[in-house]
Order: structure tokens, then sequence, then C-alpha cells
């Protein structure tokens, strides 16, 4: 074995997988990967197992992106089958558990009639008893609360089911993650690794540190027959230096999307991460590479696959002092408790802000504001803006917030005054809510009412009403998922007559106008702040 120092190459994916399916937020919590395993999963298979062309007939339509068609090349309906046999054999738990959620929503919409629920906790299904509470709200409309804590503590959470797969990347193109499985196609490397593991650190700990083939082997436990395809992911040339800013004001840099670091020459803050890797391409962009090696606080906005991205933050968490979610903890269904969720990947260092609440730091501080709409009218809690002060300096980061009620954001602007820099996001489309949520619904949803409930941020009208409110010198619209190395989690593709686009032209016109600057960030872009 050679003493030579080696590196993790900087364009090595690394895929996290839950059973083989790409690990977003809904996939860790028993409830909710029990319901994509039953009301997404099965279905897209056995869907692909019946018409395999018609799914590669769809990915190749541009009005079909992000719909329930695997994407697989070349066809590979043998290996589908086997994942879903292997399913269907194998997860019957959680199969019991998605079942028992559907009979428990039944039950409580046929004999919960306003009177005491204590009686039906004997009708409760078995999967699920001791792991719920029967409430109603105070128009007695009857629900469940689920005891979450319990849930990760049983039989139904299993951190085997987690893996990761690595492989080499030199271009944007990617499967889109909610319906397309990772199979062992040869092409990637896939290891047995809960997300919560040590290893992962080490693992990527090496993009930075160099360490010898043995010690590495030895971290990661491989076996003789992975070694060899492990050492196609090792180079012996080191990653360029990071030039941390020094400056006595702050740096802010756009990573893509909802991505912003903003550093001072005392503290690092990184919102919503979600990363391009390193490889050549046309458009210019920063990557893991131009991040600091220790990041103070990474910020959550919200609980949706383009903001909190575990492949992103599962390379971080060596580097994170302190990560910050949204308050939560209602048990919710469709609302799991970001706190808990990280906890169980690993992370021991979760910070839960409230509406209103600040946390200071040296030469700044975050507070967290409220973020209405973009999820199709769903209680959801695990949602915030932030207003950041850097130095004098004053930003406010309102992520995918649609601006339904002005009067919220007045009654903001009395305790954080105006802000300098307005960073807002403008899909105002948006997917229809079933696109994420269909599978934690336990009645079907009539189309009308599915495409009036959208997932969609500020439009025009509602992004100038904020502007206006906190009087801001500089407007910023991100969050569009227009960087082509985003679209395995979007699949977004606009034109000029897309309306976000023609709202967002809008909007940057209408501040221009007003000698207020104005841009619609793409790529990469770095602004110093006296």
């Amino acid at each position: 074995m050679t003493s030579r120092s080696y590196y993790l190459k900087q364009n090595v994916v690394t895929e996290p997988l839950v059973d083989g399916w790409y690990a977003w937020a809904h996939l860790i919590p028993p409830s909710t990967l029990s319901r994509n395993i039953t009301e997404r999963h099965l279905k897209i298979m056995e869907s692909y197992i019946e018409a395999p062309e018609t799914h590669e007939a769809a990915v190749k339509d541009p009005r079909l992106l992000g719909g329930p068609f695997m994407d697989l090349q070349p066809r590979q309906v043998e290996a589908v089958e086997q994942l879903r046999e292997r399913t269907l054999r194998e997860r019957g738990h959680l199969l019991e558990l998605s079942r028992a959620i559907q009979e428990l929503d039944a039950l409580l919409r046929q004999k919960a009639a306003g009177f005491s629920l204590e009686p039906l906790y004997a009708e409760v299904p078995k999967a699920l008893r001791g792991y719920v509470e029967l409430v109603y709200d105070l128009n007695n409309q009857p629900s469940f609360r689920l005891i979450e804590p319990l849930l990760y503590k049983s039989p139904f959470y299993n951190c085997w089911l987690q893996t990761v797969a690595l492989s080499e990347i030199r271009g944007d193109d990617r499967p889109f993650v909610l319906s397309t499985p990772r199979l062992h196609d040869g092409d990637a490397l896939h290891l047995q690794i809960p997300f919560a593991s040590e290893r992962l650190d080490r693992l990527f700990q090496t993009k930075s540190v160099p360490s010898s083939e043995g010690e590495i082997f030895d971290a990661l436990g491989l076996e003789d027959q992975d070694q060899a395809r492990f050492r196609s992911f090792l180079t012996t040339e080191p990653p360029r230096p990071y030039s941390r800013y020094d400056g006595d004001g702050a740096r802010w840099r756009y990573f893509g999307h909802a991505c912003i670091l903003l550093e001072t020459r005392s503290a690092s803050v990184l919102l919503d991460p979600v990363l391009s890797y390193t490889y050549e391409s046309d458009i210019s962009r920063y990557t893991y590479e131009d991040l600091p090696e220790v990041i103070d606080y990474v910020l959550i906005t919200h609980n949706h696959q383009d903001h909190i991205l575990f492949e992103s933050l599962l390379q971080l968490r060596h580097r994170i002092r302190h990560i910050v979610v949204p308050r939560n903890g209602a048990g919710a269904l469709q609302d799991p408790s970001l706190k808990l969720l990280l906890q169980q990947c690993g992370f021991r260092n979760v910070i839960e802000i409230s509406e209103m609440e600040e946390i200071p730091f040296e030469q700044g501080s975050i507070t967290a504001v409220p973020f209405l709409g973009e999820h199709g009218d769903l209680n959801i809690l695990t949602k915030s803006a932030y207003v950041l002060r850097m130095g004098k300096h004053k930003l406010m980061f309102a992520a995918d917030s649609c601006n339904i009620s002005p009067e919220v954001y007045r009654h903001v602007h009395r305790d954080v005054g105006d802000v300098d820099a307005l960073f807002v996001g403008m899909e105002c489309d948006g997917a229809p809510v079933s696109w994420i949520y269909g599978p934690l619904l336990t009645q079907k949803l009539e189309r009308q009412k599915d495409h009036s409930r959208r997932l969609a941020g500020s439009n025009y009208e509602r992004a100038l009403a904020i502007v206006e409110q906190f009087g801001c010198k500089e407007v910023y619209v991100y969050a569009l998922g227009q960087e082509p190395w985003l679209n395995y989690v979007m699949s977004i593709k606009y034109t000029e007559k897309s309306n976000p686009i023609i709202h967002s032209n809008r909007l940057m016109e209408t501040c221009r106008t007003r000698g207020i600057t104005a841009e619609r960030l793409f790529g990469e872009k770095e602004i110093l702040l006296d």
C-alpha cells in the first residue's frame, strides 16, 4: 500500500439514498417515507414496468419535466421489477404503516363527530398505536398528531436503508430525483453507510485534508472489491486554496438558486446550501471549493428539496458550527420536524428558531421573520424568511415567500426597520400542491382544487409590495431554479414567455426606474459591502 497522500476529487458526486431512492426530506421520517413508498415509488415502478416506452418519451418532452416518469438509459425493466419485488417483500412494515395512516384518517372522518375521542383509541390501527394522539381543532374537525421521537425509535425507522452512491460528474445532467431510483447499474459505487455515521465526515474531509489510501479505506470500511473502484475517485492534486474575506465590511456570494454565503471578518452564514461540484462548464459558478473551512451558521428557510438538500448538507456537516431551522414539533404528517430529522442524520448542533426570534453573533444577528404561502395552503410551520444584520448592513432573504397578506410585513417592518437588500423568489406559477404532498393526502384532491393551490412564490405586485414596505436599496430575484446543475431537484426550464421571467422582468424595470439596483441572479455573483 503506497504512503502517498490523496484527496477526494472535487467532481465526485455523493448521492444519499434511502432504499435506492434519492434522499430528500420526506424519505427520512418513517411516516412520510411509508406514504412515498406506497403512493409514489410503487406507482411509478408499476407504470414503468407496464410501459417503459411511455417514460422514455416523457423524459424527452420539456412540458413533462418533473413528472412521474423514470429517466433510465438504457431501458432497465428487469432491474425495476427486482426493486419493486424487493420493496414489497422487505418493506412490509412500512407498507403497513402507510395503510394505518390511511385507515386512521378514514376512522376519524367516519366516527369523530365532536364527542370524546377517547373510545377511538381502541380502534387506532395496530401499527400506529402508541405513536399518535387524537385531537380536534376548535371547530371540532378531527385529526391526529404523530409522536415523532417515538417513531424514530421504533422498528419503522431503519438507518440501514441509507446508502451513498459515489460517481464522477462531468456535466449538469442528472435524472430527476423524485421519480428515478438510483439502481446498481455498475456506474456508481454504492456504500452502505448510514447518514449519521462519522465515516461520512471522514470521507468529505478528504476533499481538503489529504490522507493515505490505507487510512481512507480503513475509515470507510471498504471491502476489497470496492477499493479499486474507490481509487478512481482519488487524486494527488490539492483543491484550490480558499480566500476568506478579511475586509472591514462584509461580502456576499451567490452560489445558485437560494444559496448565499455572507462573510465578515469574524463570522460566516450560509443560506439553503444547494451546491455545484467543480467540473468544466460554460457557466461560471461557485462550488464546494469556494466555501470556508468553518461555517458558523447554516440557515434553512423551508423543507422543500431545493432548499434543504442532504447531498450538500452531509458533505458540509463537519464544517458547520450551527444549523438553524424553523421551529416545529406539532406532529403533522405534512410537516415533519426538521430538528428531529437532522439529528437522525448526525447533526448535533441544530438550533430551532421561531418567528421574530433573534440569534446574535459578533458584528451581526439573524432574525427569523414570517414566511407565508408557497405550501399549497397546508398547515406547515417549517418555513421562515430571515433578516441578517452584518455590521451596518441589513439584508432580507424572503426565499419563496408569497406576500399574500401584506399586513404581515407591515408589522414585521415596525420591528426590523428598513433593509438594504432584498432577496426574493418569484417562481410565481408553482407546481400543484400534489406535486410534493400528493403521497401524504389520504383523499384524492380534485384536479381543479389541486391546481388552484400552488407551490408558488411572489408575483410582480407582491414582490414590489415587499420592496416598498422595507425601503430596499437593492433587489435580487433568486430561487428560480434556472441554473442547469439544479435540474435534478427542480426540473424547470423557462422561456421569455414564462410568468416568472415576465414578472421578474417587470420588477427589475420598476426598481431601476426608481433608482433601486435590481438584478435576477444566475450562476455566480459577488458583492462587497463597505
